[in-house]
């Protein structure tokens, strides 16, 4: 068939989550919660690594930059979905689906270096600790996050470049609550094979790299855990490491299952729950799992809060 017999799209419907009334209140209210909770905990734990001079190290660098990359992509996703609830309409513009789908692309593939900047500083950290402060560097942490977000606008860029070849002429439903690449192909009346393939290679070899990089770390750290003869030594060690590993594994698995397969073998209501996953709840829970579970963090919190009261009483 010839595309000037068809209507080309330039506006989507965004169909979310549901249309029955009464769940879409409940629905904006749990999400707006989160929303709010989420920049709450990571903005603060950006301001908290800034404010707080005990905590400027190389590990706290990286997660305070995770922390921001989360929330970008809490505010690339959340805002629109939240409107969306009480949207008549429920549109989105071409461009605005490539904005949002940019800068969440951004901040997953951001995400995924840093957390291996984050495995490989605690394997210095552990197995090589007296080299620690020569080997993590000021340097060589700023070029390791210079290089996670270089990575992320690439790899954002290419596959928003890749969305400009694709012309939009079947339904303008999109069964999703933000503009994913996926549900987008599924729209296109031009043969998008390109796309389908260059999703899994481009965002499978980040992962891989990754996710490697990740092991490696891991394995490492293990093995010298294990040669400890101390056990207390070797249990704050590994109290050290559990928050990290938990972080990598559950943003790598949600990860891996929305964009490491072909979109063509999967169901499409199968993409809405995951996508929740990894760019609601993640976000949501990155701060906590690594706040909570760090006496450090906890410790500068109640110094400031401290000082700020007698400050107050004085």
């Amino acid at each position: 068939m010839r595309r000037d017999n068809y209507s080309i799209t330039t506006e989507f419907i965004l169909t979310g989550f549901t249309d029955q009334q009464e769940l879409r209140y409940l629905l904006f209210v749990v999400f707006f919660v989160i929303y709010l909770t989420t920049m709450l905990g990571n903005l603060g734990l950006v301001a908290l690594i800034y404010m707080e001079q005990r905590l400027h190290t190389p590990m706290y660098f990286f997660l305070g930059n995770l922390a921001l990359m989360d929330s970008c992509c809490s505010c690339a996703i959340t805002p629109k979905m939240l409107e969306n609830f009480f949207s008549e309409d429920r549109m989105i513009s071409l461009y605005e689906c490539m904005a949002q789908f940019y800068f969440l692309c951004l901040a997953e593939t951001a995400d995924c270096f840093l957390l291996a900047a984050m495995a490989y500083d605690r394997y210095v950290a552990i197995c090589s600790p007296l080299q620690y402060h020569i080997r993590m560097s000021k340097k060589l942490c700023i070029q390791m996050t210079i290089g996670a977000y270089v990575a992320g606008n690439l790899h954002s860029l290419i596959q928003v470049g890749l969305l400009f070849r694709l012309t939009f002429c079947a339904s303008h439903k999109i069964n999703h609550f933000y503009c994913d690449v996926f549900p987008l192909y599924r729209l296109s009346c031009v043969d998008p094979y390109i796309n389908e393939l260059m999703v899994p290679i481009l965002a499978g070899s980040i992962q891989i790299f990754t996710i490697i990089t990740v092991l490696i770390s891991y394995l490492y750290i293990l093995f010298t855990v294990f040669n400890m003869k101390s056990n207390e030594g070797r249990g704050k060690t590994l109290s050290t490491c559990v928050s990290h590993f938990l972080s990598v594994s559950i943003f790598y698995g949600s990860l891996i299952y929305g964009y490491g397969q072909p979109s063509s073998v999967k169901e499409e209501d199968e993409d809405i729950p995951v996508a929740v996953f990894y760019t609601v709840v993640i976000p949501l829970l990155n701060p906590f799992i690594y706040s909570l579970r760090n006496k450090e963090v906890i410790n500068s919190v109640k110094r400031i809060m401290k000082t700020k009261s007698q400050n107050s009483l004085n």
